[in-house]
């Protein structure tokens, strides 16, 4: 996400609620009431199911805490966290472009007998550290800094705040503190979170940008990291750490470029993990696109973010044209004619995907110090839909945006670290279904 408030693209947001299992193990002998320390590990095993595709577009410390869970990925990639006392698991999309953090919702008069396992929607009422801000908490006043959600008073004079998506759809409700308990001995101070008592959405978000508000920020966590499985017809788990990772030591890390106060531009969103993009490479030639395409402007337009929570890799006109000229001298004849997906993608194909692949190549994203994500030829094309394969990536500027997101598509099989003490993201090469295990 570019901006504090997430936007998804026209394209149907289309999730179905999963069942799960929760079990967690704890190595830590030591009880810290505010964070976890270095031993504590926990693991949220989760099924995952894949979905018709779904492409999110948004505009997008201290503690040790290590924490081990699984997503599934189905178009988002969706972590469950035990959240209130006692905990009431929860399922929410896993989002660095994005701030705030929120959750579905019971209204509090509504009774429920029986708290199921794991539900799509939260229980205050259940919960004896759950708290609501009032109208006159600093949050609820317009215009707070790294923090631009509308807010205003509902009847109960509570903090009221709206949600708003690009589709039309709308989740509101309350600002609200809640605890995460990873165990007993394990919890989060309160955390500032969204209540939505009105969503069309079946999940919650769990925003983890750079922003003072987003729960890394608020968890007061020095890393985090994912690993993305690959898109298939019987898919595994991945992998979500809150804290150290154990394969680090096999990273290689690029350092983010950071925005100071004074250098904050209309067109750039200085909470999100901004990347230094140096080429694009295709069947192991590099683009004639200029380094300063991916870079922002002095508008700030031609940022590059790494964004969970966009499925598909966006990129501004000038470096997509470059892209879509050389995969037509590659494959031209064979591209769906007058086809375009969700009104971003139109480099699609009806034919052999294995085959197109082969034609086009590796692709990857080089950063400085040698770095590169690469997509091997068997994945550059995703699956759409009527078994129309696609370059999975689009125009973001037909979405509204003049910045480069690489999406979620582009970070499969591969560990994503986000070392915030130290400001800089790592990438390691990885079989994400077997790193579940």
């Amino acid at each position: 996400m570019f901006h504090p408030m997430a936007l998804f693209s026209s394209i149907t947001l289309c999730m179905v609620l999963l069942s799960s299992f929760f079990f967690f193990t704890c190595s830590s002998s030591k009880p810290n009431n505010h964070h976890a320390n270095d031993s504590f590990s926990i693991s949220f095993p989760l099924t995952s199911i894949p979905l018709s595709t779904n492409t999110k577009f948004s505009t997008l410390s201290s503690s040790s805490l290590a924490v081990k869970s699984s997503f599934k990925y189905s178009m988002a990639l969706v972590v469950t966290l035990p959240i209130g006392t006692p905990p009431q698991l929860q399922q929410m999309v896993l989002d660095t472009g994005s701030q705030l953090s929120w959750i579905q919702c019971h209204d509090k008069k509504t009774p429920q007998k029986k708290q199921p396992p794991t539900t799509s929607s939260f229980n205050p009422s259940l919960s004896s550290s759950f708290y609501v801000l009032p109208c006159n908490h600093p949050l609820c006043k317009p215009r707070v800094p790294d923090f631009t959600l509308p807010t205003d008073c509902d009847a109960n004079r509570l903090c009221h705040y709206s949600y708003f998506y690009a589709d039309g759809t709308l989740a509101e409700g309350n600002l609200v503190r809640e605890k995460i308990n990873f165990s007993p001995s394990q919890t989060t101070p309160p955390i500032i979170l969204g209540c939505a008592t009105q969503s069309n959405d079946a999940k919650g978000i769990l925003g983890m940008n750079l922003g003072r508000l987003s729960f890394s920020s608020q968890a007061k966590i020095n890393k985090f990291s994912y690993c993305t499985p690959l898109k298939q017809t019987q898919p595994a788990p991945g992998s979500f750490y809150l804290g150290n990772n154990p394969d680090s030591s096999r990273f290689r890390y690029v350092n983010l470029l950071t925005f100071s106060q004074s250098q904050r531009m209309p067109n750039l969103d200085p909470l999100a993990y901004t990347l230094p993009l140096l080429g694009i490479s295709i069947g192991g030639k590099k683009l004639n696109i200029p380094p300063s395409v991916f870079k922002p402007d002095a508008g700030g337009s031609g940022q590059t973010m790494i964004d969970s929570g966009s499925e598909f890799t966006y990129f501004v006109d000038e470096a997509y044209n470059t892209i879509r000229e050389e995969l037509v001298k590659k494959v031209g004849p064979r591209i769906k004619k007058g086809y375009v997906y969700g009104n971003v993608a139109d480099i699609c194909f009806d034919g052999d995907a294995i085959e197109i692949g082969r034609l086009v190549g590796d692709m990857a994203f080089e950063f400085e110090k040698g770095v590169q994500i690469v997509i091997p030829k068997e994945r550059v094309l995703a699956e759409v839909e009527g078994g129309v394969h696609c370059f999975a990536i689009g125009r973001s500027e037909r979405l509204g945006a003049g910045s480069n997101i690489i999406g979620n598509i582009h970070q499969q099989n591969l560990w994503v670290e986000f070392d915030l003490v130290n400001r800089r993201v790592g990438f390691g090469e990885a079989d994400c279904s077997k790193s579940a295990k």
